[in-house]
């Protein structure tokens, strides 16, 4: 049959049957015991199944701490764990009518020398999770302990006092020879048991700590020395036991339980997101949570790539449908590998020089790969060791171009031509390459002009030629796109960005000059308070969804969209010395950059702007056609699709990362490589809705969130804190670094209970009602809890005063 044993918490065990063809009772039988005993007492119990009865066959009396559980010996006939509060008692149970403790140790006395190992994983996937099933798991968190989270009027701030206990354990599956225990005490270390038999009989040691984390309440060890340790109330963790150690390998989200929610659109992102008060002390947080495209991880890497500089994906020709190269660039080094089913190193067989920092690099043509570093600019021929297309000799074939007496501080890659720039003297050069005989070329200077301004970026329009990816584009009308706007052609164009600061499109003849396009000033000051500094574009791309636009990332974290008319008025038409060009030094130019006849240059129009991040701005394509879905990555990813004849932006559940690059193969055509933790992340994107999610510790626990529009920042009620003799508090945190920008003690005995923002007139201020007694809500005298209000002024935020 089925049964259930059950105790009553001081004096009561019963057996119940779930059998339905019992009759009468369902209860079999209880056993009552000495209640208000002083002394701990282990009862063996009998149970007869014919007669339906439970007997006490012995104890074991002894005087000491506090026991709450007992563990059986896998396999051992009768060994078991006793675990007290502040000790452990290894139990001999094989003569059950004369129990025995045959070892012990001291919980107090364990060694802690590991220290706690922190992990952050700040933008993780939340699965979904239906009503029903997310009210099951809340109860059921909720009812795992005799602390109540719901509680806010406590004077022990969630800390541990008395001594140390056992609260999980879990035994190593198969193990039938050495027995061994891993176990978790109430102030987070992890320690190991192994149990064996020698003359003496059986004993037990005690390991070194292995871990040092939070406390769980559940542990799981499964094959492969995995651990699942389960937390009450914060994240779970999965970690690995390997060479006597535990080391963290996983997160597992826990949002339970969730105090209150507030919601905003920080930034103006246009994109609202949730604030969360989850969790308690000591694992209370604040989750950002946001919608967001969710990747699926398909590989990840050790944590070996330190210093990377830059990643770009090259093809061996123009028309291939996959990448042939990863480039990876360091701070004093340059490796390629080759995509495919391993990644394998091949800089020797490309010709690209290793021991520099690669600034940009690209196909210029068909065969031939270039590299621009800060003093020359490379075009190398591979071999066949490097690529199935490749030269049939032993080693590359290369040539190079260096600007006379001037570093080199940026660089793109066309189809046909090359743009590297210099600064101080600032001067811009357009090369090109030609065929001298078989497998021998010459980089040479088409254009050679001096610049007003110094350029911060440079990228070059390029058409795919061929079948055009699936899923990359972000238009929705991919055979639309005009090769020429106002009479430019676009194949000979490139985009520019400056620290005037503005950005600029350029169109160049190779038998004639430089003629300057449009061009778009970025003044953002006087509408958003932004210092000239910050808007320097960092990243620049021409687009096409229903129309041409140029995108610009800057450096303060802001994207900008212009809009390029494809018919300028004469008003729209804008002087040359507005524009990063000199009128002066255009050396081998036949023409001026000023072309009255076209009304050229014409005025980018700025239609939109839009915060994305804090950090500098990059836009990486996902495809070499101006349609294609983008990248943008600040501090959070992000993909910049079409959407109604516009530009979508949605946030990407992924960590935040440094650089990124798409991925092209047979084997993962989709793929995107992040960089990100010193390591290389291989995603793809799955297009479904999930929630994008990132925590915030904070000390004790986080009761109510407000969200302040006007300073854009959070203001978060916290209980049950350890600050010197404050429990209870008001702080203000910035939702963007995580930091408390300041804080406001309650006074001793002095609680938060709630509070909310209120306007007077032009005034705001922030009332909190507060509880002055520490304990049920009825007082032992019958009188009712008293309350109190505090009010806090809000205006010069992130400071916060107290009023009245």
């Amino acid at each position: 049959g089925c049964f259930i044993a059950a105790s009553a918490y001081e004096d009561r065990l019963a057996l119940f049957s779930m059998s339905t063809s019992m009759i009468g009772s369902d209860i079999i039988d209880e056993v009552k015991t000495t209640r208000g005993a002083l002394l701990n007492e282990l009862l063996l119990l009998e149970w007869n199944v014919k007669a339906h009865t439970i007997s006490v066959i012995s104890q074991y009396v002894e005087a000491g701490p506090l026991a709450h559980n007992i563990a059986e010996v896998p396999n051992s006939s009768g060994l078991a764990f006793l675990f007290r509060a502040g000790d452990v008692l290894l139990m001999d149970f094989r003569d059950p009518h004369n129990p025995l403790c045959v070892s012990r140790t001291c919980l107090n006395i364990l060694s802690n020398a590991v220290e706690e190992q922190a992990y952050v994983d700040d933008s993780c996937k939340l699965q979904d999770l239906d009503d029903e099933g997310f009210s099951v798991a809340a109860c059921a968190l909720l009812q795992l302990s005799d602390y109540d989270p719901m509680c806010i009027d406590s004077d022990n701030g969630g800390t541990n006092s008395g001594p140390k206990y056992i609260c999980s354990w879990s035994w190593e599956p198969e193990n039938y020879e050495v027995p061994r225990m891993i176990f978790s005490v109430d102030t987070g270390e992890f320690f190991m048991i192994e149990v064996f038999l020698d003359s003496d009989g059986p004993k037990f040691s005690l390991s070194e700590c292995l871990y040092k984390g939070v406390p769980c309440k559940e542990l799981l060890w499964v094959k492969g020395g995995y651990l699942a340790s389960i937390v009450e109330m914060g994240d779970s963790m999965v970690l690995k036991l390997k060479d006597g150690r535990l080391f963290f390998t996983n997160l597992i989200q826990n949002i339970a339980p969730i105090f209150d929610v507030a919601s905003g659109d920080y930034h103006e992102e246009k994109n609202d997101q949730m604030y969360a008060c989850c969790g308690v002390t000591p694992e209370g947080s604040l989750r950002i949570i946001r919608s967001g495209i969710n990747v699926e991880k398909l590989h990840r890497t050790p944590s070996t790539y330190e210093g990377v500089a830059g990643t770009w994906t090259v093809r061996m020709k123009i028309s291939d449908s996959f990448h042939s190269f990863l480039v990876l660039s360091f701070l004093g080094e340059t490796r390629i590998l080759s995509v495919g089913l391993s990644f394998t190193d091949v800089t020797d067989s490309v010709g690209f020089q290793p021991n520099v920092c690669t600034l940009a690099c690209g196909l210029v043509s068909d065969g031939l790969l270039v590299q621009i570093y800060q003093s020359t600019v490379k075009l190398c021929l591979p071999t066949k060791d490097g690529h199935s297309e490749g030269i049939p000799l032993s080693s590359p074939i290369c040539t190079s171009w260096s600007p006379e007496n001037l570093n080199i501080s940026l660089g793109a890659v066309g189809h046909n031509f090359i743009v590297v720039s210099t600064s101080n003297p600032c001067f811009l050069f357009i090369l090109g390459v030609r065929m001298l005989s078989a497998y021998q070329y010459e980089i040479y200077e088409m254009q050679h002009l001096e610049l007003q301004n110094e350029l911060s970026c440079i990228s070059i329009p390029r058409q795919k030629y061929g079948k055009k990816q699936s899923n990359s584009s972000i238009s929705e009308n991919n055979s639309s796109i005009a090769s020429s706007v106002s009479g430019v052609d676009i194949n000979k164009t490139f985009v520019i960005g400056t620290h005037r600061p503005s950005v600029e499109i350029w169109s160049f003849d190779p038998d004639g000059g430089v003629t300057v396009v449009a061009c778009g000033t970025i003044s953002l000051k006087s509408t958003m308070g932004i210092a000239k500094s910050f808007c320097i574009p960092q990243d620049v791309r021409l687009v096409f969804v229903d129309k041409y636009y140029v995108l610009a990332g800057l450096r303060n974290g802001m994207l900008l969209r212009f809009e390029w008319p494809t018919e300028p008025s004469h008003s729209s038409s804008i002087n040359v010395v507005d524009t990063a060009l000199s009128s002066i030094n255009l050396v081998n130019s036949m023409t001026m950059a000023f072309n009255m006849r076209n009304n050229l240059p014409c005025l980018l129009q700025l239609i939109a702007i839009r915060r994305i991040g804090i950090t500098p701005v990059f836009l990486v394509p996902l495809d070499d056609t101006l349609d294609a879905d983008i990248i943008a990555l600040s501090d959070r990813p992000w993909l910049l699709h079409s959407a109604r004849h516009s530009i979508s932006y949605t946030s990407i559940s992924f960590q935040p990362s440094s650089h990124v690059t798409p991925v092209c193969s047979i084997d993962c055509p989709k793929g995107i490589l992040f960089v990100a933790e010193n390591s290389l992340h291989l995603v793809e994107m799955v297009y479904s809705k999930r929630l994008n999610m990132k925590k915030i510790n904070l000390m004790g626990t986080p009761r109510k969130v407000l969200y302040h529009k006007e300073s854009r920042m959070l203001l978060v009620m916290r209980t049950e804190l350890s600050i010197g003799a404050c429990l209870s508090d008001i702080c203000c945190v910035d939702p963007l670094s995580g930091s408390v920008l300041s804080s406001f003690r309650l006074e001793l005995g002095e609680t938060a209970t709630s509070m909310e923002l209120i306007r007077f007139g032009s005034e705001q201020v922030l009332v909190v009602g507060t509880s002055l007694y520490s304990g049920p809500p009825v007082i032992p005298s019958g009188e009712a809890e008293r309350y109190g209000i505090e009010i806090l002024c809000s205006f010069y935020f992130p400071c916060i005063s107290q009023a009245k």
